[in-house]
């Protein structure tokens, strides 16, 4: 695996060796071992799989108590993918990473703990698969507004994006609860 870090450094791409051959590929989408060496040490205790169709906007989602770290992929498909940096302590603080993601390319992302997290399809659907270091915790779950202008994500849009009544509701940053 190569692990090469991002605009900010905690979030990491992932690129895992695909091996090819007449019968299709085969890779190692998760390696502990692997992670670990390349500064990733991180447990993991559930999976979440998503699939949504062009234009769904997803996010940006966090939790304030039982913070997720996040390792992210798609599996069919292409989203626009957003990790923004929500420690107040960090020197990043209020800063994305943006990237696309695309199942034929079978990168995968870290997002350690403490960021907020979404993607928009612009595939014409797309399968989303995440493996987190915590549990869901509604009661904990937060939503920055994904249309911030002070995080200022350029995100590819032709028409509005079709979201959720909690992610339309989102807050702004100055507003959203943070972490240390």
């Amino acid at each position: 695996m190569k692990v090469t870090p991002t605009v900010i450094p905690d979030v990491k791409v992932i690129e895992p060796r695909v091996f090819t051959d007449a019968r299709g590929f085969f890779f190692e989408s998760w390696n502990a071992r692997a992670l670990r060496d390349a500064g990733i040490d991180a447990e993991f205790v559930q999976d979440n799989h998503s699939r949504s169709p062009r234009g769904v906007l997803r996010g940006l989602h966090y939790q304030v108590e039982h913070a997720q770290g996040k390792l992210v992929r798609v599996v069919v498909g292409e989203v626009f993918d957003v990790a923004v940096d929500l420690r107040r302590s960090s020197s990043t603080f209020g800063r994305s990473v943006c990237l696309t993601l695309r199942g034929e390319d079978r990168q995968v992302l870290w997002i350690p703990p403490g960021f907020a997290h979404g993607f928009l399809v612009v595939s014409e659907s797309a399968d989303f698969l995440y493996k987190t270091t915590d549990y869901w915790y509604p009661q904990h779950e937060r939503t920055l507004l994904w249309s911030d202008p002070q995080i200022a994500v350029r995100w590819p849009l032709a028409v509005a994006p079709l979201v959720n009544a909690k992610d339309a509701g989102g807050l702004l940053l100055d507003a959203a609860e943070t972490y240390p």
